[in-house]
């Protein structure tokens, strides 16, 4: 599904909450082989074109499963880049959590890093289904907690019930719920996605990142009647007060472009106050990863 660029956008900039940086060429990615499409380095210049008309002033990098054990690596080199891009003020970067009580010589390496705003353990692709489960993975995540950073929960939709055991358990723990979940939207499945959404929202701990919602449909095909029933289904589950955009790219170029994207979700979002779509596009991302500007939660917002 492609647009022109110059229908309805945000009258204001937007706060990209989930936007990928690499370069393969000093890292390894082995995930990318499976997608030639994206196989290729992606930098600040090329977020710049994709975004075209689409005013961005602040950006969260988030950890993009380069290969294991160069996680740190990474997250030194997207801090490498903000010193020549401020928009990129936030840092959602990979810790093994699996490595239970260990993984705080991680997060004391990465603490380090002045733009680190949450950590992210992939569970989407793990052959176990119980592999957030695991004592392990669980003790990691709670460690989280000493250093006030939230932990991004990328999953399918078929993983939610050992998901919501898994956040049931560490409720000290601040939760982004990556890509919505990312339902069958491709097969219109609804249930069980909708059911756990709506429990997943229950958890005052909890907020869900609109992003990654058309790579989950027809790849070549979809539209944006197709993917509203799964974006208005989270946004009546958390309100706009806990609902936050995310590019997802450049894995959404994989369904089209980064401009269709914020339009059909612009179109989507037509029915709602400036106010709230000022919350969905900046606010709840800027109160979430502790941006600049933000308030303490204890206050008002």
């Amino acid at each position: 599904m492609e647009k022109s660029g110059e229908e309805t956008m945000p009258s204001f900039p937007i706060v990209d909450s989930h936007v990928h940086l690499y370069d393969i060429d000093r890292l390894p990615y082995p995930w990318l082989d499976a997608v030639p499409r994206i196989r290729r380095s992606h930098l600040p210049a090329d977020f710049d074109r994709a975004a075209g008309p689409v005013a961005v002033d602040k950006i969260v990098f988030a950890e993009v499963d380069v290969a294991d054990g160069l996680n740190i690596d990474e997250a030194r080199f997207v801090a490498g880049l903000a010193e020549a891009e401020p928009r990129i003020q936030g840092l959602i970067a990979c810790a093994r959590v699996e490595r239970g009580a260990a993984v705080r010589e991680e997060l004391d390496t990465l603490a380090e890093i002045g733009i680190l705003r949450g950590i992210r353990r992939l569970i989407q692709g793990r052959p176990d289904p119980e592999f957030c489960l695991r004592p392990g993975f669980i003790e990691g995540v709670r460690a989280l907690a000493e250093y006030d950073l939230p932990f991004d929960v990328c999953i399918l939709h078929h993983q939610l019930p050992a998901a919501i055991a898994f956040l049931k358990q560490c409720p000290d723990v601040r939760f982004v719920i990556d890509h919505i979940a990312k339902p069958g939207i491709k097969d219109g499945l609804v249930e069980p996605w909708k059911t756990g959404i709506r429990e997943i929202a229950a958890m005052p701990n909890t907020v869900c990142k609109i992003s990654g919602v058309v790579t989950e449909a027809d790849h070549g095909n979809w539209t944006a009647e197709q993917i509203r029933p799964y974006v208005e289904h989270v946004i009546d589950c958390f309100g706009f007060d806990r609902v936050l955009f995310g590019g997802d790219w450049p894995v959404v170029e994989l369904a089209g472009s980064y401009i269709g994207w914020v339009e059909a979700l612009d179109g989507i979002l037509s029915g709602a106050s400036e106010a709230e779509q000022r919350k969905l596009y900046r606010d709840t991302a800027i109160r979430t990863y502790r941006l600049p500007g933000h308030l303490p939660r204890d206050l008002p917002e």
